[in-house]
């Protein structure tokens, strides 16, 4: 047991911090915008839910290139992880395209949150801006999903954790100017400007190391130029629309319900802004312990050690549950001065006061949730965990948070209305969603170890 979990953890702390280096990003954003003005986070809130939609819905398609990798690197089929990764770069730079049009002209999508015509020209002006980086991101995903398949996550870390240190003098210098450099003060604005230019330097960092280091370098990835290969390419698709959809499905849930919380005013989406920030914040602990425990059960599976696969998958899963539960209580506890550190505008605050209970609730079923569904990855499972999400995270989630939201019927109790009543219904699904990918789980495990 402890030697699984020893293991898990040995590539989950890179992990982490890596992905706190991420998150901070955002929370970075969240805070330094706020402190401007609540209409600038509005439009942060706004913009940044479209734009980590289209992300995250194409760069979920890459990450086919995980399962993939880490079972060949486990068959010791070197060679053969090289042509997965060009043949992911074209599908990366394929993909880029339609994600660019739509964050180029997003009219389309900024109208469903009914926002004032100045929300939405400000939230249209951040999409702008992150187009440009978006193929960088894309590029940069490859990256790091064959760093973490040959247990190699320390190289994407220091990448992430030298971006999170050039965010933050880019910020400060954007989002409030520079009056002596004659830069003006361009608020959201400026927290895209800043993320396009580091994404394009995380790009060249990963893209020069996988030339170079050892370990990436035996893969052979740029010995030799090769056109797209539809085959290979429908193989990753095969694995990866699946798995894109599941992140979309996900993703859009969340985003959906920013959307439509927009009705209720710019006071109201910074409250959520908070919640949605805080709860991101807590999932990247889970999350980095399903990465490292899918990369050791692909691993195993390459290696047709069937039987170590299945036990560091539930060790996986236990210790995520395990961690969830004690940040949940621990988030609860502290939560006067979480609110602190997000705002100092007491509307604000009253909003985002009631949603940090149910905050505290959602990330216990999350933690769950995310690890059964990478454990499930590592199988090269993705189609039924995909329908699960679609009938918890849109049916319940979003249908139910609109029901409860907005009141529809009548039958919604009064402490349940506006973000609450999203938030309620968001944390159910969850719920709904851990209790069937855990189920299904353990079927598949049997039906393959058996």
């Amino acid at each position: 047991m402890w030697h699984d979990i020893k293991r898990i953890a040995a590539l989950a702390w890179p992990v982490l911090i890596g992905q706190l280096a991420v998150i901070a990003f955002g929370v970075m954003d969240t805070a330094m915008v706020g402190r401007a003005s609540a209409f600038d986070l509005a439009s942060l809130a706004l913009g940044g839910s479209i734009y980590i939609t289209v992300y995250v819905g194409l760069m979920g398609i890459l990450v086919a290139l995980s399962p993939i990798a880490a079972q060949l690197y486990g068959a010791g089929e070197r060679i053969a992880i090289g042509e997965e990764v060009r043949q992911t770069f074209w599908l990366a730079l394929f993909l880029a395209v339609p994600g660019f049009l739509v964050l180029s002209h997003p009219q389309f999508i900024l109208r469903l949150s009914q926002a004032t015509p100045e929300l939405e020209s400000r939230a249209s002006a951040y999409l702008h801006v992150l187009a440009y980086g978006l193929p960088a991101a894309m590029l940069f995903r490859v990256y790091s999903s064959l760093s973490t398949a040959v247990a190699q996550p320390r190289i994407v870390m220091v990448i992430q954790v030298t971006g999170l240190a050039l965010k933050v003098p880019l910020n400060l210098a954007l989002i409030y100017g520079v009056e002596r450099l004659g830069i003006p003060a361009l608020g959201s604005t400026g927290c895209a400007i800043a993320t396009t230019a580091i994404n394009w330097v995380s790009c060249m960092l990963g893209l020069t190391l996988m030339a170079r280091h050892p370990t990436l370098r035996e893969f052979g990835v740029f010995t030799k130029f090769c056109w797209p290969q539809w085959q290979a390419i429908r193989a990753l698709l095969k694995l990866g629309v699946p798995m894109g959809l599941s992140y979309l499905i996900e993703v859009t849930a969340y985003s959906f319900m920013a959307i439509f919380i927009a009705r209720l005013g710019d006071v109201t989406l910074a409250g959520h802004q908070i919640a949605a920030n805080l709860g991101a914040l807590m999932y990247m602990l889970p999350m980095s312990i399903g990465i490292a425990t899918a990369t050791l059960t692909a691993q195993a599976i390459g290696s047709r050690e069937f039987k170590a696969a299945r036990l560091v998958g539930r060790r996986g899963v236990e210790l995520a549950g395990t961690l969830g539960l004690v940040m949940a209580v621990a988030m609860w506890l502290g939560r006067s001065l979480v609110l602190a550190a997000y705002t100092s505008d007491p509307q604000v605050a009253a909003v985002t006061t009631p949603l940090l209970a149910i905050v505290a609730v959602y990330h216990l079923f999350d933690a769950l949730q995310i690890n059964a569904v990478f454990v499930l990855r590592a199988w090269k499972v993705a189609i039924v965990p995909t329908v699960i999400y679609a009938v918890s995270l849109w049916g319940v989630g979003l249908g139910g948070g609109y029901v409860l939201g907005f009141d529809v019927g009548g039958l919604s109790p009064t402490w349940l209305h506006g973000a609450t009543g999203f938030w309620a219904a968001n944390s159910a699904s969850v719920a709904v969603a851990a209790i069937g990918l855990l189920l299904y789980l353990r079927w598949v495990v049997h039906v393959k170890t058996r």
